[in-house]
């Protein structure tokens, strides 16, 4: 079982060498391996570090991308670039034990997907406060239940995250995007360490993104084939709200001789209607989109497991 170890860098300076070279005594125990470390834009000397373990490793490969596209893209390109049957992802500032992978592998030999669960985070509280929510809020609205989604310390089987495309903030979701194929997926209590050197990348302002982000997953993951369920009930909804608010308006014009000319209600009728025929037509060109995207690449709506007999 080839192992690829992932690990997105970004100004980890004081932490490089010290990460290898405790990453390297883990692996060199499992066997056949690589670890594709992914430079993120760094702006100081994490890049020329990586080079000279590179120089000296040739377990080693080095990405280094042009400006810092985040976390999810880095993670993206090392997927890309990773040979292994099995990858591995951790962060790169000392906080993932890299003795942990073992116990991972482990228990991917049962799973497709392994996620690490920090029980013991070494964190202040204005991080783990936020995170503990987020968990929460995740775990809830996929209906795929992780105790720390963020936790990076992850091992995948090759042929999940090969059919993944990430955007955004997306690595935090693989686990419920990667539900939607179906996967086993699993939990494992692993070890954090406090951030000894360097300075943390994470802020408030990333919680907003995996908000944002959270919206997106679940409406792929409920509606991605089927937009016009989505948006068809909503403007079904406000359209009869619509016309029931009109008829009502008419009824009392007609047989009672009311004006209605200057009335709120009329505009808010009148309103409705247009916002219901806005939302089915934008679930209609959703079934067009959806349609021209799975058939013009030839996407299929399934995944399969295994095929036996003459078929396979």
């Amino acid at each position: 079982m080839a192992v690829s170890v992932v690990i997105p860098l970004y100004n980890e300076e004081e932490n490089v060498e010290i990460l290898n070279e405790r990453l390297g005594a883990t692996m060199k125990n499992i066997g056949d391996y690589e670890i594709v470390y992914v430079d993120d834009g760094s702006t100081d000397g994490t890049l020329r570090l990586l080079e000279q373990i590179q120089a000296q490793d040739e377990n080693v490969i080095v990405l280094s991308l042009r400006r810092n596209f985040g976390q999810t893209a880095a993670f993206a390109a090392g997927f890309d670039f990773a040979r292994g049957d099995v990858i591995v992802t951790m962060d790169g500032d000392l906080q993932n034990d890299p003795t942990d992978i073992p116990k991972l592998l482990e228990a991917i030999k049962e799973y497709d997907l392994v996620s690490g669960w920090r029980k013991k985070r070494q964190d202040n509280f204005s991080r783990t406060f936020p995170s503990k929510i987020a968990n929460w809020l995740i775990s809830n609205v996929t209906g795929v239940r992780l105790h720390d989604y963020g936790c990076s310390l992850k091992a995948y089987r090759r042929d999940v995250v090969k059919n993944l495309k990430l955007y955004g903030e997306m690595h935090r979701f693989i686990p419920a995007v990667a539900s939607w194929y179906g996967v086993r997926i699993a939990e494992v209590e692993t070890t954090h360490h406090p951030r000894l050197r360097g300075k943390s990348k994470y802020g408030i302002s990333r919680t907003i993104k995996v908000l944002l982000d959270l919206v997106t997953v679940k409406f792929l993951q409920s509606f991605s084939t089927k937009p016009i369920q989505f948006f068809g009930p909503v403007g079904l909804f406000f359209g009869f709200a619509g016309m029931g608010i009109s008829l009502y308006l008419t009824a009392a014009k007609i047989f009672k001789g009311i004006d209605i000319g200057g009335r709120p209600l009329l505009l808010l009728g009148a309103l409705l209607i247009i916002v219901g025929i806005q939302f089915i037509g934008m679930g209609l060109l959703g079934e067009m989109i959806v349609r021209v995207y799975h058939e013009s690449q030839k996407k299929p709506i399934y995944t399969l497991k295994k095929i036996l007999g003459p078929g396979k």
